[in-house]
């Protein structure tokens, strides 16, 4: 799971170092806005997937194929709908929502081009991020990681012959990235289809799957019941990196480029506690649908020892080599030097934010999703945007970063109180 999220991450990753190296800062500059805006939008379908994934790991507990893919249909025919309406708003919107971001001036032409060909591509991408939330429901890593292959080959050919027109294609500039993406991930949904018929894969997209391709009430209910917090609390999450790469945004596209570089290194820190935390959900699901409440604890103690071990020492990593790791994407010292300081500000907080996702994952599993949201969400709103905001006012650019570690330690803190104190002792049972 760990490098099916690093292939998810890798095309957008190669992209940013084509633009940075090939096109220039202020063409970084005009890309990194889409990062918080995608994150947006994906935050509602992993919420779909989130409940989605919870009632088919319970299901497959059980050994019910047939309500794995009743339950399949369901999130599929919804994350369809939610990337169609997605792609609509947000072409018509793409404008006001850049002026609203704060965009520089001088990139502003250039990012609008990019978000409108990105938000063209979101049904694909939202319906291809829900697909292999799905298949990790039963245990399947090893699928998902074949088709992100294939996206981000796709991505990491097309991105610089766009950008070049390399065998007489056309020169798309910033736009190149967005065009390949497109193109991956409708190959990749392609693959899927055909690799998980080929299979006779529980979820594969043959006749029974097409038939429960509706949004059937029973399901949705239940779906919307853990995914509508999940979802949520990853808006919520998505406002507040807006809200901070407004901030950042005033203070210039150098400032904004190395926003963006650094985002990208914190995405592969962080891998490992988004895979650990998905892992151990499932686990649990896994384990109610079973009747082996007793596994939990297991489950829980082992995600934050290998969340600790794995991204402590990607976080180690990233410090010995942020100089090397930031200039794949910076050409400019002055960015650049600006950039590490910002990424050594916060990275070792990744770790808290790691050991709280387990624990609030353990417990979305049993269907406890309103406290934990309710904790993620207060800390967020009532802590990290005012400390950001002040900080930032005191201190300049890096009090912005500062506001990081400040709203993961409240957040472990509070998960673990709520564990500890309540969740743990209530009776854990199946989802209906």
């Amino acid at each position: 799971m760990v490098l099916a999220n690093v292939l998810q991450s890798l095309s957008g990753t190669l992209n940013g170092i084509f633009i940075g190296q090939m096109l220039g800062t202020r063409a970084l500059a005009a890309v990194a806005g889409m990062f918080p805006l995608v994150f947006f939008f994906l935050s509602v379908i992993i919420g779909v997937g989130a409940g989605a994934s919870v009632l088919i790991g319970q299901a497959w507990g059980a050994r019910e194929p047939a309500r794995v893919k009743d339950i399949a249909g369901t999130a599929l025919a919804l994350g369809a709908c939610i990337g169609v309406v997605i792609a609509i708003l947000g072409s018509l919107f793409a404008h006001q929502g850049l002026v609203l971001l704060r965009t520089p001036a001088d990139v502003l032409d250039d990012a609008l081009a990019y978000a409108r060909v990105m938000m063209f591509t979101m049904p694909a991408l939202l319906v291809f991020v829900l697909y292999t939330q799905l298949l990790r429901g039963v245990s399947d890593t090893v699928t998902p990681l074949y088709a992100l292959a294939v996206s981000t080959t796709t991505s990491l050919i097309l991105t610089p012959a766009l950008i070049k027109g390399w065998w007489g294609l056309p020169q798309l500039g910033v736009v190149s990235a967005a065009v390949a993406n497109f193109v991956a991930f409708v190959l990749a949904l392609g693959f899927l289809a055909g690799y998980l018929r080929w299979r006779r894969h529980p979820i594969a997209p043959d006749a029974v799957l097409l038939k429960a391709l509706r949004l059937k009430p029973r399901n949705l209910k239940l779906i919307l019941r853990i995914g509508v917090p999940t979802a949520i609390q990853m808006v919520v999450i998505a406002l507040a990196e807006l809200m901070i790469l407004a901030l950042v945004n005033g203070y210039g596209s150098q400032a904004a480029a190395a926003y963006g570089a650094v985002n990208q290194i914190v995405n592969y820190v962080e891998f490992p506690a988004i895979s650990v935390a998905i892992t151990a959900s499932i686990l649990t699901a896994q384990t109610i649908g079973a009747g082996q409440v007793e596994r939990i604890g297991a489950i829980l103690k082992t995600g934050l020892m290998l969340n600790v071990l794995l991204t402590g020492s990607l976080v180690a990593s990233g410090y010995a080599l942020s100089h090397l790791a930031l200039g794949l994407f910076i050409t400019d010292a002055e960015t650049l030097v600006l950039a590490e300081r910002l990424m050594a500000i916060m990275l070792w907080s990744c770790i808290l934010l790691g050991m709280q996702s387990v624990i609030a994952a353990t417990m979305r599993a049993s269907g406890t999703v309103l406290v934990p949201t309710a904790i993620s969400v207060g800390s967020i709103l009532l802590l990290q945007l005012p400390s950001a905001w002040l900080l930032s006012r005191w201190l300049g650019l890096d009090g912005v970063w500062m506001s990081y570690p400040v709203v993961f330690s409240v957040m472990l803190i509070g998960q673990a109180t709520y564990y500890r104190q309540v969740w743990r002792h209530r009776r854990i049972e199946r989802l209906a």
